[in-house]
């Protein structure tokens, strides 16, 4: 009769200090960013009365969901929340287009102009948008493209810095790949979509989770160009409640949260191809 034999398992090492400092300096900051959503997550389960109470407290002493009631009865929130995903998606999706051909044509491809293009191109990342809402709502409105999807999709689908992050990935492909392509008959469409493309995947994942991430937190864009109601995204809509109703706190907490929620899914489910794109994009442009 043969007896199993022992399973030996390996003392576990004894954290050093410099492991326990980093360990409670991380825990340190991440409290200090989880703090303001605990506060308001709280905030919103406490009637308005104790919201506003002076000194405030952490803990509802009466737990209480009207706040949470109160924000979908006098809201449209299925609308806005919708139309955030719509010009969100849409967005995403043209950046993602168009950044990747600019970046590729930047990139690989030699022409007259090029660089006074490319400088053309990086004078975005020094304009503020902010200096931009008066001649794109003038070009949008003798567009005819107020209160519409159009209105809101377009003016946020040139980002330069998207461009530059793309172009700088594109860089740092081996050109052997595509010349064997091309050596095997290839054409610089199918090398862009068969080899470049899928190469790119954790910039291109980077780039479509910031850019939806930028379009659904816009707020001025869609209030300048929108209003409609029924058009109107999370940040505006929310904003609209609070203004014709006045400043309940219990409310504003528990709509800014079901603003960020989207937000807080798509980074806990992709932060993984956040750090792998931003690492790639870093090692691109070494």
């Amino acid at each position: 009769m043969t007896t199993a034999a022992p399973i030996r398992v390996k003392p576990r090492k004894a954290w050093t200090p410099s492991q326990i400092i980093l360990t409670l300096l991380g825990a340190a900051v991440s409290a200090v960013f989880l703090a303001p959503l605990v506060w308001a997550l709280f905030t919103s389960l406490k009637s308005e009365t104790e919201a506003v109470e002076v000194p405030p407290h952490w803990l509802p002493k009466v737990w209480t969901g009207q706040a949470w009631k109160a924000i979908f009865e006098t809201g449209n929130l299925t609308n806005w929340f919708v139309n955030s995903l719509v010009v969100s998606v849409c967005v995403t999706s043209v950046v993602l287009f168009v950044s990747a051909l600019a970046g590729y044509g930047f990139a690989r491809t030699e022409f007259r102009g090029k660089g006074a293009l490319m400088g053309l191109v990086m004078t975005g990342l020094m304009v503020s948008p902010a200096v931009l809402g008066v001649p794109l709502f003038t070009t949008v409105q003798q567009m005819g493209m107020v209160d519409t999807y159009w209105g809101m999709i377009l003016p946020q689908c040139a980002p330069a810095a998207m461009v530059y992050i793309l172009y700088k990935f594109f860089q740092g492909i081996p050109r052997e790949l595509e010349e064997a392509a091309f050596i095997d008959g290839a054409g610089r469409w199918r090398v862009f979509f068969t080899i470049v493309l899928p190469l790119s995947r954790p910039s291109l994942a980077a780039v479509g989770i910031f850019t939806f991430i930028a379009s659904w937190n816009n707020f001025l864009w869609p209030y300048m160009v929108t209003n409609n109601p029924d058009l109107m995204t999370m940040p505006n809509g929310i904003a609209t409640v609070m203004n014709s109703y006045g400043i309940q706190w219990a409310q504003l907490m528990a709509g800014g949260l079901m603003a960020g929620l989207p937000l807080i899914i798509v980074f806990v489910f992709f932060q993984r191809q956040i750090v792998a794109g931003v690492a790639h994009t870093g090692l691109a442009g070494q």
